[in-house]
């Protein structure tokens, strides 16, 4: 990536986001503006089409917890599915006067940022909105030129940037799913885990980070990269790991990874026997 001209490496990330679902409901709502109910209703017709409703994939502790106990795995968290985050696209393209905070409330909390619930968000949108609270200058969400602008108009370092977050948090975040699945648990794993779940951030990397990635959706993934709620959840997983970089490394263990991943895969080994009988 780094040996490719920028103005052809961000035409090809560009065209692989023209074909994502996301993209397309921006480019939808700016047409749709200043059309009234008749556009919003529109908007909101092609977005039902487009976008697949998906809640999120439930905490992997509590997913632990289940296969340790022999019970039921949770599959969904419990927040509001993705098709809300399409009041955010009318907010962009209608205005968010159009919208509204309770439809703003909705699509934050189905973004999972933060950790913040339908509520939270409703109660800080409301006050604002009724000059009770802080005001919001939404002049960024308005103006938000889609993530095909975004890469566009970024420099050649940012985007390389942008890629080096994106494949960070890939990581961070195989390893934070990968408790659920009985994997080994350490101290340097669990302090990771605790910076995330400070930042309230793994519902945003649930929506963010896809395990076999698209063109498309690694192009989406990476204009998100280049913003900076993402950026310094990376810088901060990166210092703690500089704190502890032991993650495969099981206290009192001397044998090291090799003692780390025979231990999985008897764990793996003794939930299959355990579904067997």
């Amino acid at each position: 990536m780094e040996g490719m001209p920028r103005e052809r490496r961000a035409r090809l990330t560009a065209g692989d986001l023209r074909t994502c679902g996301a993209q397309r409901l921006v480019e939808f709502a700016r047409d749709a503006a200043g059309a009234g109910e008749e556009g919003q209703g529109a908007l909101y017709e092609v977005a039902r089409r487009l976008v697949r409703p998906y809640r999120g994939a439930a905490n992997p502790a509590l997913v632990r917890a289940a296969l340790e106990a022999g019970e039921d795995v949770p599959v969904e968290a419990e927040r509001p599915d993705s098709r809300s985050m399409v009041h955010l696209v009318a907010a962009i393209g209608l205005g968010v006067e159009e919208v509204g905070a309770d439809a703003l409330a909705e699509a934050f909390a189905a973004f999972g940022m933060f950790g913040l619930t339908v509520e939270d968000w409703a109660q800080m949108l409301g006050a604002a909105e009724r000059g009770e609270g802080p005001p919001v200058d939404w002049g960024p969400l308005e103006q938000h030129v889609g993530a095909v602008g975004v890469v566009r108009q970024a420099r050649d370092e940012e985007l390389v940037r942008g890629r080096t977050v994106l494949l960070g948090l890939r990581w961070f975040y195989g390893l934070y799913v990968m408790h659920g699945l009985l994997m080994p648990d350490t101290p340097a794993q669990a302090a990771l885990r605790q910076r995330i779940d400070d930042w309230g951030m793994f519902p945003f990397l649930d929506h963010v980070i896809a395990v076999s990635p698209s063109p498309g959706q690694f192009a989406e993934s990476l204009a998100i990269c280049m913003e900076p709620p993402a950026d310094n959840l990376y810088e901060a997983l990166v210092e703690q790991l500089a704190v502890d970089p032991d993650i495969f490394r099981i206290p009192g263990d001397e044998t090291g990874a090799a003692g780390f991943g025979e231990k999985w895969m008897h764990a793996m080994a003794e939930l299959k026997e355990a579904g067997r009988r």
